[in-house]
């Protein structure tokens, strides 16, 4: 996949400097105009008049078998559009009573809509999952918060939660819908640990999804475990950028998004660790260059903000980010810059 053609990575991360630049002087211009973090919704995340909705289904309980003893809850979105003639593009979103939450910062559902509606993006099914709970059925009394498998599962490098979607919520929602099979035309994301979750999926399978959103990453040592007890050392999401330098590009379609009040604690900088990861994977696509790889490049953008460890950007952003991850069309699309 080669990198966007509309402007060069290096000119991407100029465009944001300056925006986020721009941005501060004129907060520092207008004492009281803006917060640090403040990122409002625009109308793309918001119910529009004329736009019809699509369906969300769910949520349904699953038990993988992948991880035995635990649950999970998932929905799904079928947009007004879907007729089964032609196969649907696919949107997997971690974290999924989140990114539903109708009065939450993603609202992804309201975004379909509305992108879809005006033929920004294909027609698109979502799957919106949680992650794991130890227990024989979903707690009704979660809400919004955490599971408790979750760090097991979304901050592990291994394969085995792209196995639970590859091998059993792929199949289970391809027996209702007409998927797409080109993993170009398959998207996967999430915010937090939910973010590396996505990374790590597409990173062990390139082959089913070609497309990641990573918002606020946790590229930190969060699944990190020392080697005791006759146990062997188990690393963390900090080795990220180090794998991508030595390892082959993959043929990866990635929006990063972290803000510079992001967390600092035990676990790591995230936004330092953001910015590892996205120097990695320019200076994997330069060496790539100089060594004339014919293979494959990383299409990588970005947007830093000032927010700390939350979704209100991501949120604001990501229409934008959908349109540029499908930008593939008669249109060049330049990334958001923050």
């Amino acid at each position: 996949m080669a990198r966007s053609t509309c402007i060069s990575p290096l000119a991407w991360m100029r465009v944001t400097l300056v925006a986020i630049a721009l941005c501060m002087a004129d907060v520092a211009a207008q004492p009281g105009a803006r917060q640090p973090g403040d990122y409002p919704l625009t109308a793309d995340s918001r119910v529009q008049a004329g736009v019809p909705h699509g369906r969300l289904e769910g949520p349904f309980e699953f038990h993988s078998r992948v991880f035995a003893g635990t649950v999970r809850r998932y929905w799904i979105y079928v947009p007004v559009q879907y007729d089964g003639r032609q196969p649907a593009s696919l949107l997997v979103f971690q974290d999924g009573q989140r990114a539903t939450n109708p009065q939450g910062s993603l609202r992804v559902q309201n975004v379909l809509d509305n992108l879809i509606h005006r033929g920004e993006i294909p027609v698109t099914i979502g799957l919106f999952i949680t992650p794991g709970n130890r227990s024989a059925h979903y707690p009704d009394d979660l809400g919004m918060s955490n599971p408790d498998h979750r760090a097991e599962e979304y901050d592990a490098l291994d394969d085995r939660y792209a196995r639970i979607l590859v091998e059993e919520m792929l199949p289970l929602l391809g027996a209702r819908f007409r998927l797409a099979d080109d993993p170009a035309q398959r998207a996967i994301g999430g915010t937090s640990s939910g973010a590396i979750c996505a990374f790590t999926v597409a990173w062990h399978r390139p082959d089913v999804f070609g497309k990641v959103i990573s918002m606020i990453g946790s590229y930190t040592s969060i699944g990190y475990r020392p080697a005791q007890d006759g146990k062997p050392l188990v690393p963390g999401g900090d080795l990220y950028p180090g794998l991508v330098r030595k390892s082959p590009i993959r043929p990866l379609r990635i929006f990063l998004q972290d803000g510079a009040n992001d967390l600092d604690n035990e676990h790591g900088h995230w936004f330092l660790a953001n910015q590892q990861m996205l120097a990695a994977l320019h200076w994997a696509n330069v060496h790539a260059d100089s060594e004339g790889d014919r293979g494959p490049r990383y299409d990588v953008a970005h947007a830093w903000g000032d927010g700390g460890h939350s979704d209100a950007h991501g949120g604001a952003l990501l229409p934008d980010i959908l349109r540029w991850l499908w930008r593939d069309g008669p249109t060049a699309v330049e990334p958001p810059a923050g």
